[in-house]
């Protein structure tokens, strides 16, 4: 009789501690969850009023790159040692066809001289015309002769500094002059970012923008590969604009229509021909991206 009274009471007080037990954890999964929420809330609304008050103009630039169109000049040592492969190969490589045909011909003019040749040889041939390995030869070489192949330098067009044209041999960039404050530079094209866009999308418009822009250009990345900061004079600086932080983009020249403006405010320029338009600072952290080859 005690065992089945202290069963009764036991069994419903199991059941209160449970009940006690699982509305604790409820409680605090709530509060936990209530509480990250509310943090999470208080980050998207901190980076909001951050993106909105930066002090920085952010801008978007392009290193739009024309690669070398024709090899560059052998160095003299490169041109020792390509002889000398090429005297390497002549003495170990075998007789071509039409050498083994030139030996052939000297071989039959000989016999021909020798009075030991025979007609019945060439019965293959009678009624064609006999065309020797050295016949050959000859027209080639007047061929040869006639060729005019296309000059490698054209200083006119070199010393162009707004033609694409010039020094095919090197990597040359592309620079616009533009409007900064109240003078003129010469920088890579840029523009300023707006709400909405990507920077990408920033930099191919400021890309689009150029007088006479004919560019068919390919960008390389999504990300950027440099960034360039300066800040404004101390008298132009305000508590919402300290300076600007400018953000390049690699691309390289597809290819180029004929250009509507002669004139227009662009240059194409070697990477040792930056210094001479561009100031030191904006030099020197565009030439750590410039490929040079």
């Amino acid at each position: 009789m005690a065992a089945a009274c202290g069963g009764a009471v036991g069994r419903p007080l199991c059941q209160l501690l449970s009940c006690l037990s699982r509305t604790a954890v409820s409680y605090t999964w709530r509060r936990h969850f209530s509480a990250t929420s509310l943090c999470r809330t208080t980050l998207q609304t901190q980076r909001v009023t951050e993106s909105a008050g930066s002090p920085w103009t952010l801008m978007a630039a392009v290193c739009l790159q024309r690669l070398p169109v024709i090899s560059a000049d052998c160095h003299p040592v490169e041109q020792r040692f390509k002889q000398l492969t090429r005297q390497m190969e002549r003495e170990k490589s075998l007789f071509s066809d039409h050498e083994l045909r030139l030996l052939e011909d000297a071989e039959r003019m000989n016999r021909k001289r020798a009075g030991s040749y025979d007609s019945d040889e060439e019965d293959d041939n009678r009624g064609q015309d006999i065309v020797l390995a050295q016949d050959l030869e000859d027209s080639w070489e007047q061929k040869l002769k006639k060729f005019q192949p296309a000059p490698r330098v054209k200083a006119v067009v070199d010393e162009d500094l707004t033609s694409v044209e010039r020094c095919l041999a090197d990597s040359l960039v592309l620079l616009a002059e533009q409007q900064v404050g109240s003078e003129k530079l010469w920088l890579l094209p840029q523009a300023e970012w707006q709400e909405g866009d990507t920077l990408r999308q920033t930099a191919e418009r400021a890309l689009a923008s150029l007088p006479a822009a004919g560019f068919s250009a390919t960008f390389l990345s999504n990300a950027p590969c440099g960034v360039y900061k300066y800040k404004l004079p101390k008298a132009a600086r305000t508590d919402s604009l300290v300076g600007t932080k400018v953000f390049f983009f690699k691309a390289v020249l597809s290819s180029m229509s004929p250009s509507t403006a002669s004139n227009a405010p662009l240059m194409w320029l070697k990477k040792s021909e930056l210094q001479r338009f561009v100031k030191p600072a904006y030099t020197m952290k565009v030439e750590r991206f410039i490929l040079d080859p």
